[in-house]
C-alpha cells in the first residue's frame, strides 16, 4: 500500500475510493431516519462527488469516442430520471415517509460533458457550435421559466401535455438548477477542472480555493447569525465544505488509467441506490 501511494493512484483506484465514499453516505441517506447510522458516514461521503466529477474529466478527456461516453452516460441519467419522475408526480413506490431518491448524478455530468465538448470547440475556433454546447446548458432553466411564462395555458390545459412537459424537465432534459446532485457550484466545478485541465496543479488549488469559497466561506456568512449557531456547527451540522479534503486524492493521481472495469462503474451507481432504498423501505415497515 506504501508502495502504491508512493507510485500515485490510477483512476481505478480513485473511483473505487469514491465507490466506497459514496456507498458509506448513501447508507446514512437512506438509513438516516433509523438514528443508527453515524453522521461520519456522510462526512467522508462529501469526498464522493468530487472524486467522480474528476475522474469523469479524466476520462471524458481521454475517451476515444466522445459521443458514446456522453450517450452512455445520459442514458443512465435519463433512466434514473425516469424512476424518480414516477416517484415524484405519481407518488410511486415512495417509503412509508415519502421519502424518495433523488440521485442524479449523471444528468449533471452529461451537462457537463455538452459544456467541456463547448470549451475544445471555442479551443478550436469552431465558434458557433462551440458557443451553442457552452451556453446551452448554462440558460436551458431560463428558457424553460420562459416556455412556461409563454406556454403555461397550453402546457397545463391537459394532464397528458403537462406530465410530457414534466418529464422532459425531470428525467430528459433536466434544469442543472433542479438537479439535487448537480447545482450551479458543481457545475462550476466541473467547468473549472476541464477549463484548466493542461494545468494540473493550478486546477487543483483553484477548485480546492473555490470549494473553501462555496462549501464553506458562504454558507457560514448565512448562518452564523441563526439563533443558537456556533462555529462548531460547522464541522457537525454544515460539514460540506469537507469535500476540500478531495484534493488530497486527486493530487495523488499518476494519470493512469489502471484497470479499467467500465462496466462495475457504470451499474453500481443505480444497482447500490435501489438496493439501499427497498432495503430502507423494509426497514421503515418493520420499525411502524
Amino acid at each position: 500500500m506504501k508502495q502504491r501511494i508512493q507510485n500515485g493512484l490510477s483512476g481505478t483506484a480513485l473511483k473505487t475510493i469514491a465507490l466506497v465514499l459514496m456507498l458509506l453516505d448513501h447508507i446514512h441517506y437512506f438509513f438516516e431516519f433509523t438514528g443508527l447510522v453515524p453522521v461520519w458516514f456522510s462526512m467522508l461521503g462529501r469526498l464522493a462527488a468530487p472524486l467522480f466529477l474528476f475522474c469523469t474529466v479524466e476520462g471524458f478527456a481521454h475517451t476515444h469516442d466522445r459521443k458514446r461516453y456522453i450517450l452512455r452516460i445520459w442514458l443512465l441519467g435519463a433512466a434514473m430520471g425516469t424512476v424518480e419522475f414516477f416517484m415524484m408526480y405519481a407518488g410511486a413506490l415512495r417509503r412509508g415517509d415519502d421519502f424518495y431518491p433523488q440521485n442524479a448524478i449523471f444528468l449533471a455530468l452529461f451537462w457537463l460533458c455538452l459544456v467541456w465538448q463547448g470549451i475544445d470547440w471555442l479551443r478550436q475556433k469552431k465558434w458557433l457550435p462551440g458557443l451553442a454546447a457552452v451556453l446551452g446548458p448554462i440558460v436551458w432553466p431560463f428558457i424553460v421559466a420562459g416556455i412556461l411564462t409563454a406556454f403555461a395555458p397550453q402546457i397545463t390545459q391537459t394532464p397528458a401535455s403537462s406530465s410530457w412537459f414534466a418529464y422532459l424537465i425531470t428525467a430528459v432534459l433536466p434544469m442543472w438548477s433542479t438537479i439535487t446532485d448537480g447545482g450551479w457550484f458543481f457545475l462550476l466545478s466541473g467547468i473549472l477542472l476541464y477549463a484548466l485541465y493542461n494545468h494540473k496543479t493550478l486546477r487543483l488549488l483553484a477548485w480546492a480555493g473555490m470549494s473553501f469559497l462555496g462549501d464553506f466561506l458562504l454558507p457560514y456568512l448565512q448562518v452564523r447569525n441563526l439563533p443558537g449557531f456556533t462555529f462548531a456547527q460547522m464541522f457537525t451540522v454544515y460539514y460540506e465544505w469537507l469535500s476540500i479534503f478531495a484534493v488530497v486524492l486527486m493530487l495523488l493521481y499518476n494519470g493512469k488509467r489502471g484497470r479499467g472495469c467500465k462496466p462495475l462503474f457504470y451499474i453500481f451507481y443505480p444497482a447500490h441506490v435501489y438496493i439501499l432504498y427497498a432495503l430502507s423501505c423494509l426497514t421503515y415497515t418493520l420499525m411502524l
